[in-house]
């Protein structure tokens, strides 16, 4: 059986995949690092919107859970109005 790398598992272009998926890591950690930054410039510059912002994340997550409980609870019902 072939290996994960070898040519019969990535085709004839599996040093180019390759090449392509180490370009999408990278461009995944820089993005990271672009929004660790902004999230600590916000945070830094003006603390009562970032709390602002947090309060708003967690009433999101709150009412999702919620919506997600209403809707499991309508199908244990039988999905009756």
């Amino acid at each position: 059986m072939p290996g994960l790398h070898s040519p019969a598992a990535t085709g004839p272009r599996g040093a180019q995949e390759t090449g392509e998926a180490a370009v999408a890591v990278q461009s995944k950690k820089i993005a990271l690092y672009v929004l660790v930054v902004f999230v600590l410039y916000v945070i830094i510059t003006d603390p009562a919107k970032a709390a602002d912002y947090v309060q708003i994340g967690f009433e999101g997550i709150s009412n999702a859970a919620q919506a997600i409980g209403d809707f499991m609870s309508w199908i244990a019902d039988g999905a009756k109005n």
